[in-house]
């Protein structure tokens, strides 16, 4: 079966759930029309040019085939920008909303934990998680699959260029933090039910080894996802893991110290002109995302790993607050 087929039916299959919750989707079969479209006019326009004799046959087709087709232009890279500002925008507020469920704070975790006596929620969390991953990889596929034939049919890369302008623009729904999240949300659950999870998430895996600990996520179509765990300033496994607007994942104590900012006052008090420490991209700690359910994998899978960590930021933090409060003392009387 092609995949346009398999697309169509993804999106009729699961009406009542794509079209009410996950309405933003790549309109794959509508833009695979345009392409067709596209090469029957170039066809029609070469041969009227042979008929003619304007041009040799080597001119005319490096012609048609270099030359920028601004119907398409027009259609895809302006349509296709949007598709994919509004599926990444659908996807990370959806995942917020599964998260805020399953780490709650405070007295929202107290209503949440009461709400679960009367009613499982779990399989039903399970069961949005899946529909997430879904949403992700089959939108993802189809913006790859159609950039991919916008190429083929303009013998260009124009198509490849796009999709790294999406990736520098965040909105490469693969490299979006909140799929980390989804998978590890994923993990803490299956680990909860004793591993006994048959879904199609049984292809998650998470390798926490010493020297390289990375996340796998597996998904059909031969899409293999592997996101590295280590921190790259300390160059051990992330703790309290924060993801930058740019997706590098830091320690929260060393994405702090990066930008010059004491633990307890957060990342996000880092000023504007903060610079990722990797790609050194000006503004991405305003972004930033707290990688809660990460921690907590962490934290179930390497408990005494976790609690020596915890202990030694905690007391870098208590140093900190001490060595603030006491100049802003000083300060307040003079000295």
């Amino acid at each position: 079966m092609k995949f346009g087929e398999t697309f169509m039916e993804y999106l009729q299959g699961d009406q009542g759930k794509v079209s009410d919750k996950y309405s933003p989707h790549v309109e794959y079969k509508r833009l695979k029309k345009v392409l067709k479209s596209c090469r029957a006019c170039r066809a029609s326009a070469l041969k009227e040019s042979n008929s003619n004799g304007e041009e040799d046959d080597h001119e005319t087709s490096n012609l048609c085939q270099f030359e920028s087709c601004q119907l398409c232009d027009q259609k895809f890279f302006s349509e296709l920008k949007k598709e994919a500002s509004d599926i990444a925008g659908c996807f990370s507020s959806r995942v917020r909303r599964l998260l805020q469920l399953h780490t709650a704070p405070g007295m929202q975790k107290y209503l949440v934990t009461l709400r679960q006596c009367f009613k499982n929620d779990q399989q039903a969390m399970m069961q949005e998680c899946q529909i997430l991953i879904e949403y992700a990889m089959m939108n993802a596929i189809a913006m790859q699959k159609i950039l991919k034939k916008y190429d083929k049919v303009h013998c260009s890369v124009n198509g490849r260029n796009f999709k790294s302008k999406m990736r520098a623009e965040r909105l490469e729904i693969l490299q979006s933090p909140w799929l980390i999240e989804l998978g590890a949300l994923y993990l803490n659950f299956n680990e909860s039910n004793g591993g006994k999870s048959n879904e199609l998430f049984s292809q998650f895996s998470c390798n926490l080894s010493d020297t390289e600990p990375i996340m796998t996520l597996m998904f059909p179509d031969s899409v293999k996802l592997e996101y590295d765990l280590t921190c790259p300033i300390c160059l051990d496994m992330v703790f309290n893991p924060y993801a930058l607007g740019c997706g590098h994942l830091f320690c929260k104590s060393c994405a702090c110290s990066a930008a010059s900012v004491m633990i307890f006052q957060g990342v996000k008090a880092a000023s504007k002109e903060s610079k990722c420490p990797v790609c050194r991209e000006v503004g991405t700690y305003a972004n930033a995302v707290h990688m809660m359910e990460l921690d907590l994998l962490l934290k179930k899978r390497y408990k005494q790993y976790w609690k020596e960590r915890h202990a030694s930021e905690r007391a870098e933090t208590v140093k900190q607050s001490r060595q603030y409060w006491d100049l802003q003392t000083r300060y307040v009387i003079g000295y």
